[in-house]
């Protein structure tokens, strides 16, 4: 009887295998347990973002192994990492779920988690996220409303608010009396903070009545309470002071004070792109068609 099998088949060029472009997606992937920087491996298990990482090494309350960690220092997965006495948890990217919500914060709410004061945070009014924990996309002052992001993915935080990135904020200001023409164009074209020099992007006119002028401004850049200080360094007043617009996402008039939404898959799209980032996708097994739940 003659033997009636096939000879095995060749590989072909670009499939699994053996091709050229198997070969060159091998080179570009890293290698499994590749020791990555301290601060993403926190930032990627929702600890908070990069720069609050980087803060916590650089105060001392990270360690690894037992030992004070450092800055610029990379772990691998066997590795032990605590922060402040407390394990950090940490989980593979693809399992962990993707979440943003937009937050309208109310004055007289601080974004942090504690505060010696015990005045109340945005934390207190917003869900349990589905992994990680909530970090905050910059910050809002005590006095400033409006919106702002919060995410369980640390790395879209951090990419979120890198200067690198120029992402557009969009405020509402309403300023005590007229502002005349000169001071305004003075606004564009710039003026000397004590951090360096700053400007509005754009600035338009919003309306307002008797002594109160309402004005929207766009700015790429988030420094600590920098609207307010490029008012003042022309002698402008803000009495009131309402971010309507981060990136792509925009508040809009259906988000009351104190209430929160989750993104729209059209503007977590848009702003995954802001941050230079894929969709990632849903970890959770599918059902196959047709299967019936009991």
């Amino acid at each position: 009887m003659t033997d009636q099998r096939r000879p095995p088949r060749t590989p072909k060029p670009g499939l699994r295998g053996g091709g050229p472009r198997s070969r060159k997606a091998a080179a570009t992937q890293p290698e499994l347990g590749e020791p990555i920087r301290l601060q993403k491996v926190l930032a990627e298990a929702g600890m908070g973002s990069r720069r609050e990482a980087e803060l916590w090494i650089s105060e001392g309350r990270v360690q690894v192994n037992g030992h004070v960690a450092t800055l610029g220092q990379r772990v691998g997965p066997t590795d032990r990492i605590r922060v402040n006495g407390q394990d950090v948890r940490r989980r593979p990217a693809q399992l962990t779920r993707l979440q943003v919500l937009v937050y309208n914060k109310p004055e007289g709410e601080i974004v942090t988690r504690k505060d010696p004061e015990d005045r109340p945070t945005i934390f207190r009014r917003l869900p349990r996220p589905k992994s990680g924990r909530w970090i905050s996309v910059g910050r809002l002052d005590i006095n400033t409303s409006g919106l702002l992001l919060v995410t369980n993915d640390g790395e879209l935080a951090n990419r979120l608010m890198h200067p690198s990135r120029e992402v557009e904020r969009e405020y509402a200001v309403r300023i005590l009396g007229a502002v005349p023409e000169p001071t305004l164009q003075q606004l564009v074209t710039g003026v000397e903070l004590e951090d360096g020099p700053a400007r509005f992007d754009t600035i338009a006119p919003g309306g307002g009545e008797g002594a109160n002028h309402w004005y929207k401004v766009t700015l790429k850049e988030g420094r600590n309470r920098e609207v307010r200080r490029i008012w003042e360094a022309v002698g402008c007043r803000v009495s009131r002071l309402i971010r309507i617009r981060f990136g792509n996402v925009s508040l809009g008039p259906r988000l009351f004070t104190g209430n929160w939404r989750p993104l729209e898959d059209e503007e977590m799209t848009g702003l995954l792109a802001l941050a230079g980032m894929e969709k990632p996708r849903d970890p959770r097994p599918r059902r196959p068609r047709g299967m019936m739940s009991r």
